[in-house]
């Protein structure tokens, strides 16, 4: 029974869908986690407390505790483990993309430097200091038509503290609402060296889309692609709907596909789950992000393969247990990520049963508990909950997201 250990954040919503992927194909889990479990004493050799925050020293820990407990292949169910996950991969040779193609993907500066390098489409970019004078940086903008512009943390992710600047003034305020994220403690350690540096790169028009792969080789293996319906347009990028399958053209998936391979190579990326966020206008298609990992939150659950879940098959790739198809089940399928609308503390929900009556609603899942305070964008980085579903195609499925989100009540005070 191949032995995975599973990097799992204590904040992350999938572990129950990895660990049951797990009992489905017969593989044994070690639980790599940022917290200790009331249960670790009874479960030695199954479970381990890893530092999340610094590669070198989880990978570390990780090394020690397979000297004693001997792991086969190690998995990062988020970013926060991605890192270190190669590592220390490296360190017990275990086959894993590498340490530097990973860190271009949690590094936005070092992505954008890889895509520009590797002949993408690339909107002009400068990094500066996060205490460099705001009025200074817009006043060189404006003299080189640098505007629309958007800007952005290195290493946060899910949009979190990204925003849209049309001119000085709007430059201004968001480079010091930026600031005031990244000098919060918590966000600061999350980022580390990042901290200290705002990338501010050209805003790309046009659709945005999502897709889901599995590398192999350095080939790509395309398992959906997600339309985006709602406009990205800033001043904030809080994602909402996501519906598969794409309803652009043939030629432009094509293209997309062909796109994200060459994103990959160009990053150094040959091995496991892939998550790329793309731009496509009259110039052609524009990677945003790559990901050296799968979709984020409990989006995972939208996708079903004849092969099972996609958390199956990143735990069949991962043991080599062979993948016998990337065919989807299910004609159309889609989620939505219920985005907060005011700060405050969540008193009440209600009307989860009328959205879960919605025609072709399969799932709502409210993942933020009455009491809790909820932040919306830019210094947010929770959804309120997810609400899935299924239809016979992306409008209907489309129609029943937003009918269902529709009944839903938030009361925040």
């Amino acid at each position: 029974m191949p032995r995975v250990m599973l990097l799992i954040p204590s904040t992350t919503y999938r572990a129950p869908d990895f660990i049951e992927a797990a009992q489905h194909l017969d593989v044994e889990i070690v639980v790599g986690s940022d917290q200790g479990s009331p249960l670790q004493n009874l479960t030695e050799g199954r479970s381990l407390v890893v530092n999340l925050m610094e590669p070198e020293a989880g990978a570390r820990q990780i090394e020690a505790f397979a000297l004693l407990n001997p792991i086969d292949t190690i998995v990062a169910v988020d970013d926060a483990g991605a890192l270190v996950a190669a590592a220390a991969s490296e360190m017990l040779g275990i086959a894993h993309n590498s340490f530097d193609a990973v860190e271009a993907t949690r590094n936005k500066h070092l992505l954008r430097r890889r895509l520009t390098q590797g002949e993408l489409l690339s909107p002009d970019y400068r990094v500066v200091a996060v205490d460099a004078d705001p009025a200074t940086v817009a006043a060189e903008l404006a003299a080189q038509g640098g505007f629309p512009c958007v800007v952005k943390p290195l290493s946060l992710s899910g949009s979190r503290g990204v925003m849209r600047a049309n001119d000085a003034e709007s430059f201004v305020a968001a480079f010091e609402r930026l600031r005031g994220i990244l000098s919060d403690p918590e966000v600061s350690e999350d980022c580390g060296d990042t901290a200290g540096e705002v990338l501010i790169e050209g805003y790309i028009p046009g659709v945005e889309v999502s897709m889901e792969g599995l590398l192999e080789g350095g080939e790509l293996h395309v398992l959906a692609l997600f339309d985006k319906p709602d406009p990205l347009e800033g001043p904030f990028f809080e994602e909402t709907i996501y519906v598969t399958p794409s309803r652009l053209s043939s030629q432009v998936q094509d293209e997309i596909s062909e796109v994200v391979e060459r994103a990959a190579r160009a990053i150094g990326l040959d091995d496991g789950p892939i998550h790329a966020e793309l731009r496509v206008n009259d110039d052609g298609v524009w990677p945003i992000d790559i990901a050296a990992r799968s979709i984020g939150g409990l989006c995972s659950r939208t996708l079903s393969f004849v092969s099972g879940s996609l958390e199956d098959l990143i735990l069949r790739h991962a043991t080599g247990a062979g993948i016998p198809s990337y065919e989807r089940t299910g004609a159309a399928s889609g989620v939505m990520m219920i985005p907060i609308p005011v700060g405050g503390t969540l008193d009440a929900v209600s009307g989860v049963e009328e959205a879960e009556a919605v025609t072709g609603v399969s799932e709502v899942e409210i993942s933020i508990r009455p009491g809790q305070r909820v932040v919306p964008l830019p210094e947010g980085d929770e959804y309120l909950g997810f609400i899935f579903a299924q239809g016979p195609s992306p409008d209907v499925v489309e129609a029943a997201l937003r009918e269902a989100h529709a009944t839903l009540r938030f009361d925040i005070s």
